[in-house]
């Protein structure tokens, strides 16, 4: 499937070049060449970021390892992972990295989320008996990863405060429901297709416990003045980050572990891995570059308002689709577009209340997709692409939904 998307984003931006030059644009081939090239250098660029954060966090995961606080965490969540991921082993270290994994993403600490999930990636593929071709356990792992569950958007608040929103946080309660919306259909998705019995009291129980501990947190969150509620993110998230360092350095201190060895040993292994996804980065997003300097992009933004209004629909919203449409491809192009809404009709208006949630509740799917499997050297990745597709369109129509009820 993703090689399908991939041939198709290039094959559509060349016949639509081909159109465009025929109709006078000749420039149209020096600004594909152009994106192209820009695009293939941001590539390397992105990895060669995440190469530092790879080295420090799976670093620190080691620590963690060897220290026996993943093995405590995945005997905490054996039962769970047992009813979801059925081939996993019970004492396979790829459980403790994929909690911590979420349970950053949950918290918005995008920067320790990836490595963790990478890490998770490659511990899962040592238990797939095919290595060309993705396992259910690393397609369920993957897809709630690209669902985008956060908790606490926390540039989002940011960027809305400083282009001057009176409420900053308006957006929160909505995007925690987009986002719950998103990833529930995500992971119901998957479920069906490997027919997981999720109607039992274990994982039933769980999905209790999480929507409990999430409405008490929102509850709290919401509790809070306007201007105290960025603050206190950002706050409780950096603390929480430094806190988890802290913890694995002490608790391996206290195990008699050589940390600083471990330190090195698991950074060693992170720089691999960074090295390894260059490839499958560039790729992607050069095709997605050449797409949008198509001009297929605005094409395809086009046709849905044209189908909105036909059909007599609201279109209020539609001014905050691009980010919307963006998001699945470049998390920092779905970024300049929701600042540019902002800037173009207010920070407070409705469109830039929808493009807000809707950045805030779905991922960059194929840079996910590209990123994670591209680590472990996966080309067939089934129904990945189809089941967080569903995820991120479930995602968009949530967010859209709850800013028509919530936007005041």
């Amino acid at each position: 499937m993703l090689k399908v998307i991939w041939s198709f984003f290039f094959l559509s931006a060349f016949v639509a070049a081909l159109w465009q030059s025929c109709c006078g644009d000749w420039y149209i081939w020096s600004r594909l060449v152009e994106a192209m090239f820009d695009s293939a250098k941001s590539a390397f660029t992105i990895a060669l970021n995440l190469t530092g954060l790879m080295c420090l966090w799976l670093g620190l995961l080691k620590i963690a390892e060897c220290s026996g606080i993943t093995e405590a965490m995945s005997r905490l969540l054996r039962p769970l992972f047992k009813c979801l991921m059925p081939q996993v082993p019970a004492d396979s270290p790829a459980i403790g990295s994929m909690v911590m994994n979420i349970a950053a993403n949950v918290l918005g600490l995008d920067n320790a989320a990836t490595p963790m999930g990478l890490k998770a990636m490659e511990q899962l593929q040592e238990d797939n008996p095919q290595k060309n071709e993705a396992s259910d356990a690393q397609i369920l792992f993957m897809v709630i990863n690209s669902s985008s569950v956060t908790l606490i958007p926390i540039s989002i608040l940011m960027y809305r405060s400083e282009l001057g929103s009176s409420n900053p946080a308006a957006v929160f309660i909505p995007i925690l429901l987009a986002t719950s919306v998103s990833t529930l259909v995500g992971f119901l998705s998957v479920a069906m297709v490997q027919r997981l019995n999720i109607f039992n009291k274990v994982v039933m129980g769980w999905l209790l416990t999480v929507m409990i501990l999430l409405g008490f947190i929102g509850w709290g969150f919401v509790s809070l003045t306007p201007a105290v509620r960025p603050i206190v993110s950002s706050a409780v998230g950096n603390f929480i980050l430094f806190a988890v360092v802290a913890t694995f350095i002490l608790w391996g201190l206290l195990k008699k572990q050589n940390v600083y060895e471990q330190f090195i040993e698991g950074a060693k292994e992170g720089f691999k891995i960074a090295v390894s996804i260059i490839p499958y980065l560039v790729a992607m997003l050069v095709a997605i570059a050449v797409f949008r300097a198509s001009g297929m992009f605005d094409a395809l933004l086009k046709g849905i308002e044209c189908i909105i209004e036909f059909l007599g629909g609201d279109t209020a919203f539609v001014p905050a689709l691009p980010t919307a449409l963006m998001k699945p491809l470049s998390g920092s192009g779905a970024r300049a577009l929701m600042i540019e809404t902002m800037q173009n009709y207010g920070a407070d208006s409705f469109p830039a209340f929808v493009s807000a949630v809707v950045q805030g509740s779905t991922e960059t799917t194929f840079y996910v997709l590209a990123v994670y499997f591209g680590a472990v050297k996966i080309s067939h990745t089934r129904y990945a692409l189809p089941c967080a597709l569903l995820a991120d369109f479930a995602g968009i129509v949530a967010a859209i939904s709850a800013s028509y009820f919530f936007f005041e």
